[in-house]
């Protein structure tokens, strides 16, 4: 017969806890603590509720939003999302109408009285997220801030969103930090992925000291694809030894983003920038076994014009130069 107690069960179970699963518990509980104290009774000193507040940001930051949407992003329950969206409507916050793609479905809509008191909680939610990051030392902040994108990556934050479109991908220049982390994660990435060596991480740091001396904003750019507010990607287009011919360069997209568009945008952001700079004609050179990269020039308009086998990186490699006339 069975004597032992709920707790006594209880007890097994977590002295039966990896140290991974108690390490995680361990975190949501000092992470949830952290959000309650940020959360200034109503949130950010606002009317809202942090759940309320939750709602608006998803409605504000979505383009098309269902209230079946809402619930299951935020695993709410119906009856009470209902009541919320009912006093939200009830203070000319928001407008309900149907879905133009089910009309059995709740299309929310912000007012402009909802429009501001959203843009209220962003800017006091920025406010207090930069108060709490401003204890920190430079390099401790960055540390934190690699480890939050960490854990949204490996968690799988972003794959989805309430209105069910995929991860949403911008573009942006390059900013202090970024040329760094461009090296470093091509020569990560080209050795995980092909084997290359410590003479291709040479390489791309030569091409981005290079880039960033000689810099000139009429004729380079350097474009950092983002993904949910991520790092996901890059590229540089640089002026070729000959005149009015561009260069297309150290093209990359990271292994979780590809899937999303992300080289696609970066390359055809760095031929348009390259049309209105007044180039001629763009080229770049790439490796035959990068076959994804390949497919993505073809479709931009590149034609592959020479191919020859070279030893580099420490690997057997066929090169190819590849032009667009712009």
């Amino acid at each position: 017969m069975t004597t032992g107690t709920a707790s006594d069960t209880t007890s097994g179970a977590a002295r039966d806890a990896t140290p991974e699963v108690r390490e995680l518990r361990r975190f949501n509980r000092f992470y949830t603590n952290l959000i309650g104290a940020l959360d200034y009774g109503r949130h950010l000193y606002t009317p809202f509720t942090l759940t309320e507040a939750r709602v608006l940001y998803e409605v504000a930051h979505h383009e098309r939003v269902d209230a079946a949407d809402l619930r299951a992003s935020l695993s709410l329950d119906a009856g009470y999302l209902s009541r919320l969206l009912g006093k939200f409507e009830d203070r000319e916050l928001i407008t309900r109408g149907k879905s133009e793609q089910d009309p059995r479905r709740q299309r929310i809509t912000l007012t402009d009285g909802g429009r501001e008191a959203a843009g209220l909680l962003e800017e006091r939610s920025q406010d207090a997220a930069g108060s709490l990051l401003e204890q920190l030392p430079d390099e401790d902040r960055a540390r934190l801030v690699d480890s939050m994108r960490t854990i949204r990556a490996l968690l799988g934050e972003g794959a989805a969103h309430p209105a069910g479109n995929r991860a949403e991908v911008t573009l942006r220049t390059s900013r202090p930090g970024d040329l760094g982390w461009m090296v470093e994660r091509n020569a990560a990435l080209y050795a995980a992925e092909y084997g290359f060596d410590l003479s291709y991480e040479a390489l791309v740091a030569r091409i981005i000291a290079e880039y960033a001396e000689a810099f000139d904003p009429r004729w380079d750019r350097t474009w950092i694809a983002e993904l949910d507010g991520r790092r996901a990607g890059s590229v540089v287009c640089v002026r070729d030894e000959r005149p009015g011919v561009a260069r297309l360069r150290l093209l990359l997209v990271e292994p979780d983003a590809r899937g999303h568009g992300v080289g696609r945008q970066l390359v055809d952001a760095c031929v348009e920038f390259a049309r209105e700079a007044g180039y001629g004609e763009m080229v770049l050179w790439t490796n035959s076994v990068l076959g994804a990269a390949r497919r993505i020039y073809q479709r931009a308009g590149f034609e592959l014009v020479a191919e020859s086998a070279h030893h580099s990186f420490g690997q057997d490699l066929v090169g190819q130069d590849w032009r667009m006339v712009l």
